[in-house]
């Protein structure tokens, strides 16, 4: 019975992703929009980020092989950042704010098999709702599949360690991949564009500071967001299921 539920919830969030690709999108909301980046820094992004997702690609197998039953909520984490990162508000010129919604899958799987799974979501909104681009896609992934997933993990791990600060370590996953997301997004634009005054540093400061007054309160509302969907994973039980995430990442790294 609680199989079904979970069923039909995952289902619910599939019709609500589908709704968002036939939302139409406005071409100037982007992640880092196609063409922005210099084509040099766009093949620095794709040379830092292709090793984490090759490694994530490793990980993703090795759970699937050893547990098939996690398929459904890997789609589930995949859906739920597909669904809140293609919710965008227009802010720094070239780029947008908006969730990442990655700090849930970092819980549930551990940060690298994010790296794959925010890629293809990536891939889709550059394709299907004009939303990041090809070119910038190495430098967007990077931002938010890559880094984000493994700072707003480790936060949850260190909470983790204390029983009562479970849910505080999910507030601070997604928070802190939401958060850190655009910090890296700021200091991409920062290298590619640094301010003729003072460099890379003021130019950092200045996209930061624009991105900061969009961004801190849909990181928060993300963490809320995350944690009132994982007490229902947990209350269901899913999460003793999947032995999610201490055990699922060690067993990933047993074998």
């Amino acid at each position: 019975m609680k199989q079904s539920r979970f069923g039909k919830w995952a289902l619910a969030v599939g019709l609500a992703l589908w709704l968002g690709i036939g939302v139409p999108a406005e071409a100037h909301a982007m992640h880092i929009m196609e063409g922005f980046l210099p084509l040099n820094w766009c093949l620095i992004w794709y040379g830092i980020f292709l090793p984490f997702f090759v490694a994530g690609l490793v990980a993703v197998r090795r759970t699937l092989r050893r547990y098939p039953d996690r398929k459904l909520m890997l789609a589930l984490a995949g859906a739920f950042t597909f669904v809140l990162s293609a919710l965008k508000i227009p802010s720094v010129t070239g780029s947008s704010s908006h969730p990442t919604g990655t700090g849930l899958g970092a819980v549930l799987f551990g940060p690298l098999p994010m790296a794959v799974l925010g890629t293809i979501v990536l891939l889709f909104q550059a394709l299907l709702l004009a939303h990041g681009g090809l070119t910038t896609l190495g430098a967007n992934a990077f931002a938010m599949a890559v880094v984000g997933p493994l700072v707003g993990y480790g936060a949850y791990r260190l909470f983790s360690r204390w029983e009562k600060g479970r849910k505080g370590g999910w507030f601070l996953a997604a928070f802190l991949s939401d958060l850190v997301t655009y910090v890296v997004t700021s200091l991409q634009l920062a290298l590619a564009f640094p301010s003729p005054a003072g460099g890379v540093a003021a130019s950092f400061l200045k996209f930061a500071g624009i991105f900061a007054v969009t961004q801190i309160p849909l990181a928060v509302s993300e963490g809320v967001l995350t944690v009132l969907l994982l007490d229902w994973v947990a209350k269901q039980q899913l999460l003793e299921r999947f032995k999610a995430p201490k055990g699922l990442v060690e067993q990933q790294g047993g074998r």
